[in-house]
């Protein structure tokens, strides 16, 4: 639901013609700058939590190898890389929202 939610909201701020060019910063987005990839994160270590009731700790890897690509490689690093030089009103927004665990505002 977080991650369908996020880009459910997301849609619908893209598609209002007022919005061109600002940053989203409500919803989910107002409590982490990555709704969609802590969503998705979220996924993949209910099915570790599934898998390890029964009985398969060893399927640890797969969440650990997406939490290791959506934090530290193609996720939140990737797309954080220059988006702040195309879109000055985000430097704004990094300052006071969490980048991927959501919590309250820096305001």
């Amino acid at each position: 639901m977080f991650e369908a939610g996020g880009d459910w909201q997301l849609a619908r701020f893209k598609r209002d013609p007022a919005n061109a060019g600002q940053v989203m910063d409500r919803g989910l987005w107002r409590y982490t700058r990555h709704p969609n990839y802590f969503g998705d994160f979220c996924v993949w270590w209910g099915f570790y939590l599934m898998a390890l009731a029964a009985g398969a700790w060893w399927s640890i890897f797969g969440p650990l190898m997406m939490s290791f690509l959506l934090l530290r490689f193609s996720g939140v690093r990737l797309l954080e890389r220059d988006i702040g030089e195309r879109r000055p009103a985000y430097v704004e927004y990094v300052r006071r929202t969490n980048a991927f665990f959501p919590g309250p505002r820096k305001d």
